[in-house]
């Protein structure tokens, strides 16, 4: 049951990426390639967490993790002050 629900993880990680890149390919917005990029980084993260059985998080794929949260907020940022300057 773990297995499927991990694959299940890692496949809306994936949907969540190509969903925003088709937004991004509509638009030409920024904002949702570094989506996409997060997404897909989330997934990889995932896949190989589970892939290696990765019980403690200590070995820095929690670092990948990190960087794609990190990639969120500065997007959320980046679209908010551009669309103050006009």
């Amino acid at each position: 049951m773990i297995d499927f629900l991990s694959g299940a993880v890692t496949l809306a990680y994936l949907v969540g990426a190509a969903f925003f890149l088709r937004f991004w390919r509509r638009t030409a917005d920024r904002f949702f390639v570094w989506f996409a990029l997060a997404f897909a980084m989330l997934a990889v993260h995932h896949w190989v967490t589970f892939s290696f059985s990765v019980i403690s998080e200590s070995n820095g794929f929690y670092a990948l993790r990190v960087l794609a949260y990190l990639i969120i907020l500065c997007a959320i940022i980046d679209k908010n002050l551009s669309s103050r300057r006009g």
